[in-house]
């Protein structure tokens, strides 16, 4: 059961990535001119484990860079849950232009992190409010 619903998750976001709009929205400033910022596209609640599903990626405005969704030339990024009560989150897949976002079927029994450093901090401050309005999947 939980590979179906790995598998159609995958599935979902990959016709999602290809379907509809990057919305892009910038939540921190990194380090040497980086930029955060999570895709509304990938925003939802996980309904088996109940936390958020977000897409972010990296971006570098003065090298023309990013940010971009799994697949495109400039995408280099991650999906991760977070858990807004604990303020936690756990790496489902990472991507860059040679590596595929690749989708696990184990990602929702790993165990979470706290939400550390600024991006994570960021992450977890900018999106957990939005976990009302988030559909759930």
């Amino acid at each position: 059961m939980r590979r179906a619903i790995a598998l159609a998750t995958l599935i979902a976001l990959a016709a999602a990535g290809t379907a509809s709009a990057e919305h892009w929205t910038k939540y921190v400033n990194g380090e040497k001119g980086t930029e955060w910022s999570y895709d509304a596209d990938y925003l939802y609640k996980d309904q088996a484990s109940g936390r958020l599903v977000v897409l972010q990626a990296i971006s570098k405005p003065s090298a023309s860079f990013g940010p971009g969704a799994p697949g495109k030339p400039d995408g280099v990024g991650s999906l991760v849950s977070i858990d807004c009560r604990r303020k936690s989150m756990t790496l489902i897949s990472s991507y860059t232009p040679s590596k595929p976002l690749a989708i696990g079927d184990r990602w929702r029994s790993e165990p979470a992190k706290r939400a550390d450093g600024p991006e994570n901090e960021a992450l977890v401050a900018t999106v957990c409010p939005l976990a009302d309005q988030a559909p759930v999947k």
